[in-house]
């Protein structure tokens, strides 16, 4: 720890802060509390901290990107910061501080309080603190006591790089500019100043209790994002107003209420519903709003995301699928859809669908860098991806990621070969975490896998020596989770008894058999979809219509397949097929091989067998 800390804070720097003069403008401070804020269990955690320049101290809430430093066990009670970026707001006579980001001074130490500093308040002759956005009964500080209320009062938001410093000024029409980390159902009387990063199409309902339409939009600014929603007077008034892109001054009143997590993707626990009287207005000066921010997750990390988690995620348009039509269960009513299949530099790949007029409107050239905003990870066939509607994607984005990208892409990654999470958690067994043995095929059949009441899981390394090309798909329903067989019917449509539904055409999938050997032996595999895809390089969909087109350009896809060596993940349990019993070997995931990780076992081997 430094000899003398005290030394170091800008003593007397919040009230400059608070005054909006220069001084103070990258304030050290000491921390003397930190708390959770309470809050919706689905929603972000935050945390309210407790600054002190010795002679005063305000409380504080953080942005949710600087969770990271409480998280990390950085940001406690006793330690010194340099506020790097911040908003000030006094709501309700009390003095807020909104800290959007900040640097954590370890070299500073951490000691008990400094001095005794006084709360950053209004004089108690003239007004007595009231309870505000982040008020709760206990917090350091905070003795509400009664008193006349007066109109809250925003001063200039700061964001510090390095030694300079830029003071967002509000504009003289707008002077209580807020930000949106800081709305709750207890502000008011406020503006806030956004990027619109993403617009719905109008939707409209008719049920008992009669009909309407609404729209909804995101909203952006430095601190966080927040749904606004318009309905029926609102939405004609609205919807015209708010383009993707632009920025806005949106001010009260408009209702700040619980977030309904079925509709967003967004880390709020609140949104907006803008009423009679909301004004919204176009603002002039654009620059000092972000845009679009992104929380990029790689698709080789989509195993270890959980179901139904809604993510970001960046990749190169590998494959364009056709647009398809699915028939809602519940409303019987139509939906298009397409899927693309996307891959980065993490070697893996993933199917992400995308619905209605995104779908059908969908005209990205393959090899284009596409970043996705608000997708939804599912487990089906291993790990998928679908764009919510209140998802965005940006084509050929100018930012670091899509640049690194590309260029991995135009180096390397256009002839590599991209792994799938195809069912990779099937052969983990119940319990997770269970590592299949390897074995030659020479092993598989001695020690009869398969043989017993259980089934067996294994891998092995075995070249593709043949693809049967009879019967190497099945024309399979389009409604989403099904997958059945469909039959054709006498007028061309195709038929889904499990659904009770007719599509116009099927969707083919991969049903495969295929030969396969080692050094040691020979094993014919079985593989689904995902497993084919792989193999074939193309969807069975897209492989069905070649053969159609040119048998002998199909076949050549079939022979260019062979001969390439797969570390395959299977399981081994006991058939009947014609009354008799065999056993059968199922793919559940193929990866191409990983040579430096194969070097390495290799070497391993060797060393085994060393002499000393």
């Amino acid at each position: 720890m430094a000899d003398n800390p005290a030394s170091h804070v800008s003593q007397g720097s919040l009230k400059a802060v608070f005054e909006g003069t220069n001084a103070g403008a990258s304030p050290i401070l000491q921390c003397v509390q930190v708390k959770p804020l309470a809050g919706g269990q689905s929603g972000p955690e935050r945390f309210r901290v407790v600054f002190s320049d010795i002679s005063n101290f305000v409380q504080s809430m953080l942005a949710t990107q600087v969770n990271h430093f409480v998280h990390d066990g950085k940001l406690k009670k006793g330690v010194f910061v340099r506020l790097k970026s911040f908003q000030t707001n006094t709501v309700k006579n009390k003095k807020i501080l909104i800290v959007l980001d900040l640097d954590v001074l370890e070299e500073l130490g951490e000691c008990e309080k400094i001095g005794l500093p006084q709360p950053l308040e209004s004089k108690a002759d003239d007004v007595q603190p009231q309870s505000t956005i982040i008020h709760t009964g206990g917090f350091y500080g905070n003795n509400p006591q009664a008193g006349p209320q007066q109109h809250p009062q925003s001063l200039p938001s700061r964001t510090n790089t390095g030694s300079s410093t830029t003071v967002k000024a509000s504009s003289p029409h707008h002077a209580n500019i807020y930000p949106i980390e800081a709305l709750s159902p207890y502000s008011h009387k406020w503006t806030i100043k956004a990027r619109c990063t993403n617009k719905s199409d109008i939707k409209t309902w008719h049920n008992k209790n009669g009909e309407g339409k609404l729209f909804s939009v995101n909203l952006l600014d430095e601190s966080g994002e927040i749904r606004g929603t318009g309905f029926n007077d609102q939405c004609d008034a609205f919807y015209e107003l708010f383009q993707e892109g632009g920025v806005y001054y949106i001010t009260s009143p408009c209702r700040v209420q619980l977030a309904k997590k079925q509709f967003t993707n967004l880390n709020n626990d609140y949104e907006l519903t803008f009423e009679r009287d909301t004004v919204v207005e176009k603002a002039e000066e654009q620059s000092d709003v972000p845009q679009v921010r992104f929380n990029f997750t790689s698709i080789g990390d989509l195993q270890s995301v959980e179901k139904d988690t809604t993510i970001d995620t960046i990749g190169i348009l590998k494959e364009v699928g056709e647009t398809s039509q699915i028939v809602s269960k519940t409303t019987s009513k139509p939906y298009d859809k397409r899927e693309l299949t996307l891959v980065d530099n993490s070697n893996f790949s993933v199917r992400l669908t995308i619905w209605g007029s995104s779908a059908t409107a969908f005209d990205v050239q393959p090899e284009s860098v596409i970043a996705f905003k608000g997708v939804k990870v599912s487990d089906f066939g291993g790990r998928s991806l679908s764009l919510l509607s209140s998802g965005s994607m940006t084509v050929d984005p100018d930012i670091d990621e899509a640049h690194k990208l590309k260029g991995w892409y135009d180096a390397q990654g256009r002839t590599d070969t991209f792994s799938s999470h195809a069912t990779m958690g099937g052969s983990m067994g119940a319990a997770g975490g269970r590592m299949d043995p390897i074995k030659t095929i020479q092993q598989v059949k001695e020690e009869n896998l398969g043989m017993s009441e259980n089934t067996d899981y294994f891998t092995t390394k075995a070249t593709i020596i043949y693809i049967k090309q009879e019967s190497f798909a099945y024309p399979a329903c389009l409604s989403a989770d099904c997958n059945k067989k469909v039959v054709q019917l006498d007028d061309g449509g195709w038929r889904c008894e499990k659904c009770d539904t007719t599509h116009p055409k099927p969707e083919y999938r991969y049903i495969m058999a295929l030969s396969a050997c080692d050094h040691t032996g020979q094993l014919y595999l079985n593989c689904f979809d995902d497993v084919g895809r792989l193999v074939m390089g193309m969807s069975a969909d897209r492989l069905m219509e070649l053969r159609e087109e040119d048998e002998k350009a199909a076949g050549e896809i079939f022979q260019d397949a062979t001969c390439k060596i797969w570390v395959f993940r299977c399981r081994a349990k006991m058939d009947n097929f014609q009354d008799q019993q065999r056993v059968r070997y199922q793919v559940s995931s193929a990866n191409p091989i990983h040579y430096s990780a194969e070097c390495s076992k290799l070497e391993d081997m060797i060393k085994m067998y060393s002499m000393e």
